[in-house]
């Protein structure tokens, strides 16, 4: 196990925040032999929302697959320290029992497999891992009802097979029920706003706006300035050609929508 340093070390740190929930340094990993990611040094305090942007081909997605520890993504040097464990030594299913939720910028259809069915498998899994007695199926579809209302999800997309036939919006919405019932610590959402609408977008950010707490983090990799206008992020990073390259509030978000990426050529060689 990997012991953690102190809250001040580290990109993205800063003074008065609390201790890190995730820390990045020196990651470096391949896609079918190809470096992608050149030494990512980011660290996320328990309590805040990180925010990664950069230009299509930075790397982005590879971080949350890395992360998430999707195969075919291979870490190849330096650490990433979760919870003040190794992440990189964890299997994927250890990551996700240990609260580490991926929502997918294109979220994947499973034919036969009902909405409340994979849900109510999923949270009780959880549960599990947590040392928390199971739901049983009225208990949970009680819970699933409540939760689905709130994020405009229609019961009847609970009976569906998973994804099957939804349209971008509902499975943005789907995944944000996951979301909120799996009440993961560390919640990594891949461009989570690609091709919704503004209602969609507004549900979107509810769910996330409503899981922030103490002891969760966020971080999340977007393109758009609209989602950042409904989820205030406390930190910035700009990912350019596997890198970070610079790192601020939120008007580092504004410089972008304003002058792009183009300012920053260069500093990532």
């Amino acid at each position: 196990m990997t012991t953690m340093s102190g809250p001040n070390e580290g990109t993205g740190s800063r003074d008065g925040a609390g201790a890190p929930l995730l820390a990045i340094r020196d990651l470096h990993a391949t896609v079918a032999g190809r470096e992608i990611l050149k030494g990512i040094d980011i660290v996320v305090p328990a309590g805040e929302v990180h925010v990664v942007m950069g230009p299509n081909g930075a790397g982005k997605s590879t971080l949350s697959y890395v992360l998430a520890g999707r195969d075919g993504y291979e870490p190849t040097q330096g650490e990433v320290v979760y919870q003040g464990q190794d992440l990189l030594a964890m299997k994927t299913e250890e990551r996700a029992r240990a609260g580490i939720f991926l929502a997918f910028q294109s979220p994947v259809e499973i034919p036969g497999v009902t909405g409340v069915n994979f849900l109510k498998t999923a949270v009780n899994a959880q549960r599990r891992a947590r040392g928390e007695s199971e739901l049983d199926a009225m208990q949970f579809l009680k819970l699933a009802r409540r939760k689905a209302k709130e994020l405009d999800v229609g019961e009847e997309m609970l009976r569906r097979s998973v994804n099957s036939g939804f349209s971008g919006g509902e499975k943005k919405r789907y995944e944000a029920l996951q979301m909120t019932l799996l009440e993961p610590r560390l919640m990594i959402l891949d461009e989570t706003d690609s091709g919704l609408d503004f209602d969609a977008l507004k549900t979107v950010a509810q769910a996330v706006n409503g899981m922030r707490s103490p002891d969760r983090s966020i971080l999340m990799i977007t393109h758009h300035q609209r989602l950042l206008d409904l989820i205030a992020p406390d930190c910035i990073h700009v990912l350019i050609d596997g890198r970070i390259v610079s790192t601020g509030d939120r008007s580092l978000a504004h410089e972008l929508e304003k002058s792009g990426y183009a300012q920053f050529a260069g500093q990532a060689a």
